[in-house]
């Protein structure tokens, strides 16, 4: 009788500490409606930002980033309680729109950069407005609006909650009570957020760079704050990490040689010629030897293919600088830097260029593009990059009949342009030309422009009384892919005309071109997989049981945002299809041996020396080799040959790519090209200290 009394008092105890700890739960939700409402705003937020982003299972079912979102917004919230009656509303409104407008932000800049904003490319919205229609039209979609309904519903809440006399008022004691209970939950969070991390995780986290690696298992709150800590970082480190980046950059290029070591068959064969780059913006590789009905896209780009070197594994290297990326790459075979961009964050640095080693060797060296000359800081960049003279849009006649998209069109720009060069030709024996074109720019909407280019599909159908009838299905009418065809038909057209102006005046005849797309054209995946499996009798993309379906995944896309490059002479002096893997950082080197000139601090390597030993880094950490493309952020790859490859190829070339991205970054940040960079280093640091 004795036990089952005990046992009796001990249910009851159990029953009662139940039921207290079920009223202090349902306690603390009545008493923290608000605050509640907030957090959960917030962190919907943040996830659908991933899911958005990144819509891979592992994502979807990743709690890592719940957790840090939760820990992060509920101490930035907890200061809240500090502040009496409708200032604690205000305060948490404040925070509520900062994190929409992160989510906000960050959505539409993935679009456009499949990567996260960064705080310091503040710099850069300068340039927004002469680029607003491309912004609007490509960059900002329905999605980006989603992040403002949980916001409006926060405000809701709360006018509701004040409505019906259910927002609490709290005495100083119990506010700082509640603060104190709440950032402890918070910093709790957060430990266990932190004991769950791995030593590679961390890794990543401090070095900023593999941005979608972080998003997905630190959640973009978390990220957001590490970003504003790497943006001012090079600020710091400028003044006072000198030393340690200089060793490493030394160490680094330690074994290289002062001259060019070794010779091949392309060693000096074009010494002394005249060099016309011409640098075709978002020129992409796909519409390269394509054809809508037979009609070419690229029909003069083809026919320089045919008659010159053509590269057709090259890929650009670009961050958010996108064409200043391209152009710093190109010129100098560095990386573009972690942070904000080299032409706007550090034009005032010493570059070892093509165009300043071609000035060595008594050539007179310019660039063209009929832009505002501020816009990306190329007056500027120009100037450090060794340039005699950069002819602007300043330079150029424009008016309202011969623009097209962002500016003076490329059929104008280049019938203009030849007019100067014969003017430079009579003066200059030798010059180097860097033209830059412009027409072929997102979003390509100016289609009434671009002149008569179908990119429909023709194909023929049996009727049901057994006849046969061609029809035209619409294909890639209507889409941007599609206008971006036809946009690249206007420029191979301009190029063209170019091209017979240039040789009418004899300008090619002891003339080396070179032609390079500067990046991608940041178009949709879902439309190359339109464009792959197109249906033309259902107008429609074929179903995936069709057995001529193409499966085509991210890292298909990766692959087609490959660039063409092409090297020509008249005198048809250099042939064939180079099916090498090569960057943007490999030009200098390959085409430095070919004109007589070296750079023992290139990043990257004459082609026809490392052929296919090759590795082309990214800037976000991914890189590609002729064996396999390596996402870092995902830790996943895919095999472009069908080999084995074992975990030490991987490893090895993980530790290349992120030693040559931090070599770069810092030769740069640290201006170590100067050779007054130490003494000015020394100079910062002891005016600090006074």
């Amino acid at each position: 009788m004795k036990k089952k009394i005990i046992k009796f008092k001990y249910k009851l105890i159990k029953k009662l500490k139940r039921i207290k700890e079920e009223k202090l739960i349902s306690n603390y939700f009545k008493d923290n409606k608000l605050f509640i409402v907030y957090v959960l705003v917030c962190v919907i937020n943040s996830t659908l930002l991933r899911f958005f982003t990144m819509p891979t299972m592992e994502n979807y079912l990743s709690f890592k980033p719940i957790i840090a979102d939760i820990a992060v917004v509920t101490i930035i919230g907890s200061f809240s309680y500090l502040f009496k009656g409708k200032k604690r509303y205000v305060y948490l409104l404040v925070w509520a729109i900062i994190f929409t407008a992160i989510c906000t932000i960050n959505s539409a800049y993935y679009t456009f950069y499949t990567s996260f904003a960064s705080v310091s490319m503040l710099s850069l919205t300068q340039y927004i407005g002469e680029v607003g229609d491309a912004v609007v039209e490509n960059v900002l979609q329905i999605k980006d609006l989603v992040y403002i309904l949980p916001l409006i519903f926060f405000i809701y809440y709360y006018h509701r909650l004040a409505k019906n006399d259910q927002y609490k008022i709290y005495t100083k004691d119990k506010r700082f009570k509640k603060f104190k209970n709440t950032i402890l939950t918070g910093a709790v969070i957060l430990v266990i957020f932190i004991v769950t991390l791995s030593s590679l995780e961390i890794s990543r986290f401090v070095k900023q760079w593999n941005r979608e690696y972080i998003v997905m298992r630190f959640g973009i709150y978390m990220y957001q704050g590490n970003d504003i800590v790497a943006s001012i970082q090079p600020k710091i480190t400028a003044m006072f990490g000198y030393d340690d980046a200089k060793k490493e950059f030394t160490e680094y290029y330690a074994d290289r040689t002062d001259e060019q070591n070794y010779t091949n068959k392309y060693t000096d064969i074009f010494e002394g010629r005249n060099v016309i780059v011409i640098h075709a913006e978002s020129m992409q590789g796909i519409a390269i030897n394509r054809t809508f009905n037979g009609e070419e896209v690229t029909p003069n780009l083809n026919k320089m293919i045919k008659e010159g070197l053509y590269f057709d594994n090259f890929y650009s290297q670009v961050s958010v600088g996108t064409s200043s990326d391209t152009e710093l790459t190109y010129n100098t075979s560095l990386m573009p830097t972690q942070s904000g961009t080299a032409f706007v964050s550090y034009f005032d640095r010493t570059y070892i260029s093509t165009p300043s080693l071609l000035k060595d060797k008594g050539y007179y060296t310019f660039s063209m593009h009929a832009n505002n000359a501020d816009f990306w800081n190329r007056r500027a960049m120009h100037e450090s990059l060794g340039y005699d003279k950069f002819y602007s849009k300043e330079t150029y006649d424009v008016d309202d009949e011969n623009v097209i998209g962002l500016g003076l069109s490329d059929k104008e720009f280049f019938a203009q342009s030849v007019e100067k060069i014969k003017k430079i030709s009579e003066k200059h024996d030798k010059y180097y030309g860097y033209i830059i074109t412009l027409t072929n720019h997102t979003p390509f909407s100016d289609t009434d422009k671009y002149g008569e280019f179908p990119v429909t599909m023709k194909t023929t159908i049996t009727n049901e009384d057994g006849t046969q009838e061609e029809v035209e299905a619409p294909y890639l009418e209507g889409t941007k892919l599609g206008n971006y065809f036809k946009s690249v038909h206007y420029a191979d057209e301009a190029l063209g005309e170019f091209f017979n102006e240039m040789d009418e005046a004899g300008l090619l005849d002891n003339t080396v071109v070179i032609i390079f797309g500067d990046h991608d054209a940041r178009l949709p995946r879902s439309e190359f997989n339109l464009m792959y499996n197109y249906d033309p009798v259902t107008d429609d993309i074929k179903d995936e049981d069709d057995p001529t379906y193409v499966d085509y995944d991210s890292f298909d896309y990766e692959l087609d945002r490959k660039v063409p490059l092409i090297i020509w002479t008249k005198d048809g002096k250099v042939k064939g299809q180079i099916d090498y893997t090569m960057g943007m950082y490999d030009v200098m080197p390959t085409i430095g041996n070919m004109l007589g000139f070296y750079n023992k601090y290139a990043l990257g390597h004459d082609i026809f020396e490392i052929k296919d030993d090759n590795i082309v880094v990214f800037p976000n950490g991914n890189w590609v080799t002729n064996l396999m493309y390596y996402n870092s952020q995902k830790g996943e790859y895919k095999l472009l040959k069908d080999e084995i490859i074992d975990e030490d190829y991987i490893t090895k070339n993980n530790e290349y790519a992120e030693k040559l991205l931090n070599v770069s970054n810092k030769a740069i940040v640290f201006d170590l090209f100067n050779p007054n960079s130490e003494e000015e280093a020394n100079n910062k640091t002891v005016s600090k200290e006074n």
